[in-house]
């Protein structure tokens, strides 16, 4: 995955059912290639999903490497961290809704609303598309 030219896939993208999980896999996959760009793996949002499963950024990147396929990674997961659907869906929701929960977060969406000149989100997940103009 080389993520100096391309964009990772959104928030909302799921695998396993959870929201952020293909995302931070291709995120894991560019971390093992080298080609990050801009992005950063294991950033907030990518430490939710890992303590989600209880796993650390470097096992889930050699996890990645190994596995190669979302399926296989979806069937590891749901095998090695089983989760219930209220579970998750407790975790998809907290995901979706996040907002910045402090002056300096606010402070840093305002700016980045003004950057992209618009007003129309209000949560991690909808600015992330914003910026990579999803909408």
């Amino acid at each position: 995955m080389n993520l100096t030219k391309n964009f990772p896939r959104s928030t909302y993208d799921m695998n396993a059912g959870i929201a952020m999980l293909p995302r931070t896999t291709d995120k894991a996959r560019a971390h093992n290639e080298g080609k990050l760009g801009e992005y950063h793996y294991n950033c907030p949002l990518d430490k939710q999903v890992l303590e989600f499963y209880g796993i650390d950024s470097e096992t889930f990147a050699r996890k990645v490497k190994e596995l190669k396929t979302d399926e296989k990674i979806a069937e590891w997961l749901n095998k090695s961290y089983p989760k219930s659907q209220a579970e998750k869906d407790k975790f998809n929701n907290m995901m979706r809704h996040s907002k910045p929960h402090d002056e300096n977060g606010r402070s840093y969406f305002e700016s980045e609303k003004k950057r992209l000149g618009r007003s129309d989100f209000s949560t991690w997940f909808d600015y992330l598309d914003a910026d990579e103009k999803r909408f």
